[in-house]
């Protein structure tokens, strides 16, 4: 499947728009990348987002930051608590004290993004995807393939639970709470597609922001590379 042909038909479901009017995604695909190990390019992206999250937890605690707020509020109307899961900006920024994971090139450069912008940010390989993407409601009957002790096995989500899927599959568990394995980005990846994911207030202007400031940035660092992206709206 091309890169048109996937943005052309991935969609969210009428059900997610009912429930969550408010939502904004946009998708990119990115063709000719050369990922590779974390460098000293990703190293200095993700100590920008460590010094960003330091500066904004020290203004407020992380349960008053308005996009943690929010995304609470949205795993709360599936019935997922904080406690359990929470979206994947919030999780990154709970990491940053103590350092965020370097994982690789693309991963550590997303993850760094999403971090200053507060948006969360989903990253995979494209050449992995079966079909397109689409965000819909879990009936529970769904597979998603994840790691349990060193192991990957299969798990259905619970029924009503919002997660992305293509033809094979949940592709991101919870909204964007945990991906995949099948999808995930590696250091071999050379076509991926991202995700953003906003709510709330100003939820257009950050997600936006991201993806211009992730776009910026992969052409810094690949200038061949082809970017295609649109926003997802109801039809």
């Amino acid at each position: 499947m091309s890169a048109a042909q996937f943005l052309e038909h991935s969609f969210v479901s009428d059900e997610v728009w009912d429930l969550h009017p408010d939502y904004v995604v946009v998708l990119l695909v990115v063709e000719g990348l050369q990922g590779g190990e974390s460098d000293q390019r990703s190293e200095a992206l993700l100590v920008k987002a460590e010094a960003s999250a330091a500066e904004l937890l020290a203004a407020m605690p992380i349960e008053e930051v308005p996009e943690v707020q929010i995304w609470r509020e949205k795993f709360l109307s599936f019935g997922v608590k904080p406690r359990v899961a929470k979206s994947s900006s919030e999780a990154l920024l709970k990491r940053c004290a103590a350092g965020m994971p370097r994982v690789n090139m693309l991963t550590d450069l997303y993850n760094a993004v999403s971090v200053i912008n507060m948006v969360p940010i989903g990253g995979e390989d494209f050449d992995s995807y079966v079909g397109s993407a689409r965000l819909v409601v879990a009936d529970g009957s769904e597979l998603f393939d994840t790691r349990d002790n060193g192991e990957t096995v299969n798990e259905s989500p619970e029924p009503g639970e919002i997660v992305w899927r293509d033809d094979d599959g949940i592709t991101c568990r919870r909204w964007n709470w945990r991906q995949c394995v099948r999808t995930r980005l590696t250091e071999e990846t050379t076509n991926a597609v991202f995700i953003f994911d906003g709510v709330g207030e100003c939820a257009r202007e950050r997600v936006e922001s991201a993806a211009a400031q992730l776009s910026e940035k992969l052409r810094e660092w690949w200038p061949d590379v082809v970017i295609s992206s649109k926003e997802l709206s109801r039809s």
